[in-house]
C-alpha cells in the first residue's frame, strides 16, 4: 500500500485539510509532519466545520490512527484545547498520538515572535506571532523543550532554569520588558504535560509498523512549498520545510518509502502576509477571487487576515514541482472562477530584457518581475453541482488541462465546493 504526501504547493492556504479529510478514509495512519499552529485546515464534513491547527485531519475518521511527528513544534495550551473542542463535538480523540521528540512553544516564543516583529518595522515579515520561529530557533540551537520532557519533572526544571535564564536577559536588557517567572512556567507546563500524558508516546515504534505491514499512509502538510525555510521567498517564509523532503524528515521515514507526492494549487494565487507576489491583483477580479461572504472567502484561518489574490502563477507552480517531485495535481476552488469572463495564467517572467520561466532567489529581484499572461476565456456557469471531470464546462475543462500541462504533472482531483462531496476524482491517487 502507498505512503502518500499531500503538500501545499503554492504559500499555504491551498485547501489541503479538506483534501486530507477526503483521501483520510483510504488511509489507516495520517501523520502531521512539520509547521506548528501557525498553520490551519478547515474541513467540512458531516460533523460540521471544524479549524484543525495541530490535529491531524484524519481525526474523523475512528478507524485512523493519527500522529503529530517530531518535525512539528506544539503549544500544548493550543493542542488541549483543540483536542477539548473535538471532544465535545463529538469526535474521538483516543486514537492521537504525539510524538515525545516533538519540541514545545514555550511563552518566551512567543513574546520573543511578537517583540522582534514589532521591532522589524517597515521590513516586517507578518509572521502570526505564535512563536514558531524561536521556537524552532531553539530546536537548532539545541536549546528546545520537547514535549516528552514535560511528563518528567526533573529534566524539565533543569532545562527551563537553564534556557529561561538567557531568554529573560533578552527580553529585559533589549526589550525592556519584565521577565518571565521560572515557578508559574514550570508548574503551567508540566500540568500541560499532564492534560496531554495519554497522547505522548514515541510514535517511532507506530509508524514503522504501520510501514511494515503495508498500510496506507498519508502524511499531511502544512503552509506551503513558497513558505519552505530553504525554497521559498526567503525572508518572508516559515521556519520549517514544509515540502516532500520535509515530510519524510518530520514524519521519520525515508524518502525511498515515499510513493506518490500529491501537489495542492488552487484554481488561483493566494497570499497572506509579507513578501513578493508576481501574479497580485487588485479591483473587481480580486474580489471575484476572495469571495468574501462565502464559505471559500480568503480569510486566513489562523490569523483571520485577508488574503491576498491573484492569477495562478505557473512559474511558480512548475518550481515547486520540481523541488517536491510532485506526480499528481489537486486543483481546489476551481468553483471560485465561475464567474470569471477571463482567466489569466502566468507563463513566464519580464526582467527588464530577459524572460525567465523560474523564480529569482533573491526577493528584491522576484519583486521586480512582470508577469507574462497566457489569456483563457471563462466558463460563466456553476461548477458546485459537477462531480465528474467530463461534465464540467469545455473552458474549465481547458483550463484545468492547460495549468497541468504547465505544472507538469497529472492531475488527480479537482474540488468545486468546501464539502466532500463536492469533489472530482480525476484519477485514482491513494
Amino acid at each position: 500500500m502507498p505512503v502518500v504526501a499531500l503538500i501545499g504547493a503554492q504559500w499555504g492556504d491551498e485547501g489541503k485539510g479538506h483534501l486530507v479529510d477526503l483521501l483520510a478514509n483510504k488511509a489507516r495512519l495520517v501523520i502531521r509532519y512539520g509547521g506548528g499552529n501557525n498553520a490551519g485546515h478547515t474541513v467540512v464534513n458531516h460533523l460540521g466545520t471544524f479549524k484543525l491547527h495541530l490535529v491531524p485531519s484524519g481525526i474523523f475518521d475512528p478507524g485512523i490512527v493519527n500522529v503529530i511527528a517530531s518535525g512539528v513544534v506544539i503549544d500544548p495550551e493550543a493542542l488541549i484545547k483543540e483536542i477539548a473542542g473535538l471532544e465535545a463535538s463529538g469526535v474521538s480523540t483516543a486514537k492521537l498520538f504525539v510524538s515525545e521528540r516533538a519540541h514545545v512553544v514555550m511563552p518566551y516564543h512567543m513574546l520573543l515572535d511578537q517583540l522582534q516583529e514589532d521591532a522589524r518595522g517597515i521590513g516586517k515579515i507578518g509572521t502570526t506571532g505564535r512563536g514558531i520561529g524561536p521556537a524552532y530557533a531553539d530546536k537548532m540551537s539545541r536549546t528546545g523543550i520537547r514535549i516528552g520532557d514535560l511528563l518528567h519533572e526533573e529534566t524539565l526544571l533543569n532545562r527551563l532554569t537553564a534556557v529561561l535564564e538567557e531568554k529573560n536577559r533578552v527580553l529585559t536588557r533589549l526589550y525592556n520588558v519584565k521577565p518571565i517567572s521560572l515557578h508559574d512556567t514550570y508548574l503551567r507546563y508540566l500540568e500541560f504535560g499532564r492534560q496531554l500524558a495519554e497522547h505522548i508516546t514515541d510514535v517511532h515504534p507506530i509508524i514503522h509498523r504501520a510501514l511494515e505491514k503495508d498500510l496506507p499512509v498519508l502524511l499531511e502538510g502544512a503552509q506551503g512549498t513558497l513558505l519552505d525555510i530553504d525554497h521559498g521567498t526567503y525572508p518572508y517564509v516559515t521556519s520549517s520545510p514544509p515540502g516532500a523532503a520535509g515530510a519524510c524528515q518530520g514524519a521519520g521515514i525515508g524518502p525511498t518509502q515515499l510513493d506518490s507526492v500529491i501537489g495542492v494549487f488552487k484554481a488561483y494565487t493566494t497570499r497572506v502576509g509579507e513578501g513578493p507576489f508576481p501574479t497580485e491583483i487588485d479591483g473587481p477580479d480580486a474580489d471575484i477571487l476572495r469571495q468574501i461572504g462565502t464559505p471559500w472567502a480568503e480569510v486566513g484561518v489562523t490569523t483571520g487576515r485577508l488574503r491576498r489574490v491573484g492569477w495562478f502563477d505557473a512559474v511558480l507552480a512548475r518550481y515547486a514541482t520540481q523541488i517536491n517531485g510532485i506526480d499528481t495535481v489537486a486543483i481546489t476552488k476551481l468553483d471560485v472562477l465561475d464567474t470569471a469572463p477571463t482567466i489569466k495564467i502566468c507563463t513566464g517572467y519580464q526582467l527588464h530584457e530577459t524572460q525567465l520561466d523560474y523564480p529569482p532567489a533573491t526577493v528584491a529581484v522576484l519583486g521586480q518581475v512582470e508577469p507574462i499572461y497566457e489569456e483563457m476565456p471563462g466558463w460563466m456557469t456553476p461548477t458546485t453541482h459537477v462531480r465528474h471531470f467530463h461534465d464540467l464546462p469545455d473552458a474549465a475543462q481547458a483550463y484545468v488541462s492547460r495549468l497541468c500541462q504547465l505544472i507538469g504533472a497529472r492531475l488527480g482531483i479537482v474540488s468545486v465546493g468546501p464539502d466532500r462531496e463536492q469533489t472530482i476524482i480525476a484519477a485514482e491517487v491513494f
